[in-house]
């Protein structure tokens, strides 16, 4: 088992006052958590660097769910999400704002947790809320440890930190202020005129685009495929995204229709990665993977990727 120093720590001093109910209720409360409507506004940082965001999340008599994020210093940049999927985003930071998700996306607790070892860690408080810490720690080198700082009253994530083998901080994410009462607007979930439309395939319900990893970290699975243009040049990019229920990445590919381009590799806090360029028989292709696992894993990733003809998905 990998010692993860700043979890121990935590533990240790919060042990006298651990919860009653066990990691996998928590979870499980976590998992219900997103049926809820709520907003308010968190602090995020990465990298040495702080951002503040608003967030509006409501779901309808019917249970879907629509959720805006809306960076609140600096660029405005935000994203719309309908159903968990991207319905609009702004260019540049936003494509790192997309993919951050307050709620995880918990699959079944059981399945979550063979992949992490769950602790109930002992209580704190957030944003003047009550809270019970869960911590998630990795059973193999591909993904990282997070702790989660949950609500008592409705199991939402207060506060979420990404621990690395080290024990090193790598991510964090904390309300400043939450509201579970009062009603979410339709004013609130519209977005702003640089918010751009995106063109999504939900897994199960249709064709994706022609590109698979023949390897990914045992417990990820394919969540989303999207095609948007580039920023650079007109191409059409493919965006495939995977997650295990808590870690996430994901692989872009672009035609690079004889542009010189060289692989490269970099770690920049939690998020590693890894491009290198791809050959077939329309061409060579840029292949890049994103996400907050390690190095090694994403570099595994890259090299597994494979074209092959559009098909469905099948969970």
């Amino acid at each position: 088992m990998r010692a993860f120093p700043l979890l121990a720590l935590l533990g240790s001093c919060l042990a006298s006052s651990v919860h009653a109910a066990n990691a996998q209720d928590w979870l499980s409360r976590l998992a219900e958590s997103e049926g809820q409507s709520f907003h308010g506004s968190f602090v995020y940082e990465r990298n040495g660097s702080f951002s503040t965001h608003g967030i509006w999340h409501r779901v309808d008599a019917a249970g879907e769910v629509r959720e805006r994020l809306l960076q609140l210093d600096g660029p405005v940049q935000e994203v719309l999400r309908v159903g968990g999927q991207s319905a609009c985003v702004s260019e540049g930071l936003a494509d790192q704002l997309s993919d951050l998700r307050l709620s995880p996306h918990v699959v079944a607790p059981k399945r979550l947790a063979e992949r992490y070892e769950l602790r109930v860690a002992g209580r704190s408080r957030v944003a003047g809320r009550e809270a019970v810490i869960l911590t998630l720690i990795p059973r193999d080198q591909h993904r990282y440890a997070v702790e989660l700082h949950l609500d008592e009253a409705s199991a939402l994530p207060l506060k979420s930190l990404l621990v690395n083998e080290k024990g090193q901080l790598l991510e964090r994410f904390q309300f400043i202020d939450l509201d579970t009462e009062t009603a979410v607007s339709d004013e609130q979930l519209q977005p702003g005129d640089s918010c751009k439309s995106i063109d999504s395939v939900s897994p199960g319900s249709a064709s994706v685009p022609a590109w698979r990893a023949a390897w990914v970290p045992p417990g990820f699975q394919l969540q989303q495929a999207m095609q948007r243009r580039s920023p650079a040049s007109t191409e059409q990019v493919t965006y495939l995204t995977y997650d295990d229920g808590l870690a996430r990445f994901s692989i872009f590919l672009e035609p690079l229709r004889g542009a010189k381009v060289e692989d490269a590799r970099s770690q920049l806090g939690p998020t590693a990665v890894v491009s290198r360029r791809m050959s077939t028989v329309d061409g060579d292709v840029m292949v890049t993977v994103v996400g907050e696992i390690p190095l090694g894993t994403a570099e595994r990733v890259a090299l597994s990727m494979q074209a092959q003809a559009a098909e469905k998905v099948v969970q």
